[in-house]
């Protein structure tokens, strides 16, 4: 055993570790060590009370064997842990200890292998879905859910000008590049998308992934029992980075902070931390999981965000917090590194709990739950809400801006989202409203709201044809 068995006893119970008084429940034994070997290896102890007290065992040299037997019998995939005998005091425990597999899915023989497969969920062992089992024999057999080609639909189905508006006019996206970001793959002589390229750029996306999208909610106090304010988040993967931090500043407030001859915005959130946060769910969500969008739930005192798919086998929370990475969606990820979504691999949660040291905020907490993981920040301050929101305000930046009157200047008091909007139509006329939401990261409900305020302080107006004009600014 790489620790003494003294500060093994020490630790608590969770993800590598179970305690165990006797081998009175051999099913539950044999669960343990199939999660153990599905997930990132662990410890089994026999002999040790609740207490955490070495009881030891009866008697230990006719205990070795029967569960070496136990193991053979009830386990498939074989599995060939290492099985000792260490004395602490007068009493001796057995200590079973399992290395992460590279031929999971085990399962218990009794149940099958659709029903019999176990993972580790914390301290507890969790039966594993179709999903986790489906993901894991792609892993063994080499292949990656979004490098997976998709046949049945064609290039077009691919959302060209927004992909070409991200990448921006020093990247040419022709055929050869697509195909080494293997965005694109050749399937029965034609080129067709890969799964990653309907993830980020599809024109149909729900279509074929129905849960790709971000539940955004803002909820008075500490839990979900009363909702404030709630948008979805249907952008492209990574317009929605932007977007879901449009939602959370909405929710925040803005103070002025002035400098040597310049302003400076703070926010009353953690800003770089946050969008650390919703970069690391989009790139690493299991998107074959069905039944569970990405969350990010903004409450009183802190901000979750919740990814769905379990950690990859062989990750455990301190790997993610030292910096290790192992990439789910490789495809997904590369393109937001090309676009500057992602600095530096696997540096993203690192950042984000020295950037939680440098402001003197709590540590951030990863943990593992039963749709996959949860990133918590805790917000510096208490945003706590006294008042319903009416529908008016339902959609409006608050806390930050006044609303806009017909006596003020549209640069006077408006809120964010029209600044940006009144901003691009003075540097790109002619666009209309869906060019204009996609480039603002945001819904075209929200760009009609704001057009509305603009034309009515006089700001813009539509020019040319019904199917072919766009909006411009007023001189």
């Amino acid at each position: 055993m790489p620790q003494s068995i003294e500060h093994l006893l020490q630790q608590p119970e969770g993800k590598t570790l179970e305690f165990k008084r006797d081998r009175s429940s051999p099913r539950n034994v044999l669960k343990t060590l199939v999660a153990f070997a599905n997930a990132a290896g662990g410890s089994l102890v026999i002999g040790v009370g609740d207490s955490r007290q070495a009881l030891g065992v009866a008697d230990p040299l006719d205990e070795e064997a029967p569960i070496g037997n136990s193991i053979a019998d009830g386990i498939s995939p074989r599995l060939v842990p290492n099985v000792e005998l260490t004395s602490i005091g007068d009493r001796t425990l057995l200590i079973v200890e399992v290395f992460p597999s590279s031929a999971r899915p085990h399962y218990l023989n009794s149940l099958g292998p659709e029903q019999g497969a176990y993972v580790r969920l914390g301290a507890n062992n969790r039966q594993a879905g179709p999903d986790w089992i489906a993901e894991t024999r792609r892993a063994a057999a080499g292949q990656v859910f979004d490098e997976q080609p998709m046949p049945e639909i064609g290039v077009d189905e691919l959302d060209m000008p927004a992909m070409a508006r991200l990448f921006g006019p020093a990247r040419t996206l022709d055929e050869k590049t697509l195909q080494t970001m293997k965005l694109l793959r050749t399937e029965q002589g034609r080129l067709v998308p890969t799964r990653g390229a309907v993830l980020l750029f599809g024109k149909t996306r729900e279509q074929h992934f129905p849960d790709a999208w971000i539940q955004c909610g803002r909820f008075r106090g500490l839990d979900k029992v009363d909702i404030f304010d709630q948008h979805e988040v249907r952008a492209h993967l990574p317009d929605a980075v932007e977007e879901i931090e449009l939602f959370l500043k909405k929710h925040a407030f803005k103070t002025a902070r002035f400098g040597a001859m310049r302003r400076e915005d703070v926010w009353s959130i953690p800003l770089t931390m946050l969008r650390e946060g919703i970069v690391n769910a989009l790139v690493h969500s299991d998107y074959a999981q069905r039944g569970t969008p990405i969350r990010v739930a903004f409450f009183d005192d802190r901000i979750d965000i919740e990814s769905p798919g379990l950690l990859l086998p062989g990750m455990t929370i301190d790997d993610m917090k030292s910096g290790v990475s192992r990439i789910r969606n490789p495809v997904v990820a590369r393109v937001f590194r090309e676009i500057g979504l992602i600095e530096q691999w696997g540096s993203g949660i690192r950042r984000i709990f020295d950037e939680a040291s440098r402001q003197g905020l709590p540590e951030p907490v990863i943990e593992e739950i039963a749709t996959g993981v949860r990133l918590r920040i805790r917000l510096p301050q208490q945003h706590a809400l006294n008042q319903p929101a009416s529908d008016s305000q339902r959609g409006e930046v608050s806390g930050q801006v006044d609303s806009l009157r017909p006596n003020k200047g549209v640069n006077a008091g408006v809120n964010a989202g029209v600044n940006a909007l009144l901003d691009l139509v003075i540097k790109q006329p002619g666009l209309r409203v869906p060019a204009l939401a996609s480039s603002l990261a945001t819904s075209p409900k929200n760009v009609e709201r704001w057009l509305r305020q603009l034309k009515a302080a006089g700001r813009i107006e539509f020019r040319g044809a019904t199917k072919t004009g766009g909006y411009h600014a007023k001189p």
